[in-house]
């Protein structure tokens, strides 16, 4: 059954065409919106670039160490990761636990000269290099993960929108898959494409 009515479901699809899917969505969407828990409970979305996603769908986030981010992390680990790819209407949904890392061997491995824009030089190590202590990452073990992946070009998306408005009919722009946390220990052992 599939979660969002506009889509077909892909339930009868392998789980490895369905971890595919996914991981071709996800290597194709720089940035995301986390979202985490906040001291009193509400929901906060935040948007976050991934560095990198590891075998499976370990995804990994560079936050400064004394950020909101990392705050609420620290009150609950469970978060939930948004990718939107609007000019194709793909979406992914992964559920996972976060865990804030400082281990500097995988900062120098994961490090872009991108992060000095969010770690303004203060002197001494503190100059947003890949030895400044302000840096964290974020580690985000997928639990769960739904997503659409289109099956057609931008061009007949459009036409099949404007037929479904047109006649009244509900759109099918894609395929809707659903990944288990089974499904994702599954895909662990893949890793991903460079």
């Amino acid at each position: 059954m599939t979660t969002d009515p506009t889509a077909r479901a892909v339930s009868e699809a392998s789980t490895g065409k369905k971890l595919d899917q996914l991981y071709s969505l996800i290597d194709g969407i720089e940035s995301c919106m986390m979202t985490t828990r906040g001291e009193d409970g509400a929901l906060v979305s935040r948007p976050m670039q991934l560095q990198a996603r590891d075998a499976g769908t370990d995804l990994w986030f560079m936050a400064p160490v004394g950020s909101e981010t990392v705050k609420a992390i620290a009150l609950s680990a469970h978060v939930n990761l948004a990718f939107t790819r609007n000019n194709l209407q793909e979406w992914v949904s992964v559920s996972g636990v976060a865990r804030v890392t400082t281990n500097r061997r995988r900062i120098r491995q994961l490090y872009s000269e991108s992060w000095k824009a969010w770690l303004p030089a203060e002197g001494g190590n503190h100059d947003g290099g890949p030895d400044d202590p302000r840096i964290a990452l974020i580690e985000v073990e997928a639990q769960s993960a739904n997503f659409m992946k289109s099956d057609q070009p931008g061009v007949v998306q459009l036409f099949i929108l404007a037929k479904a408005k047109l006649t009244g009919t509900m759109p099918e722009p894609g395929v809707v898959g659903t990944l288990t946390s089974a499904a994702l220990a599954e895909g662990e052992a893949r890793p991903p494409k460079p």
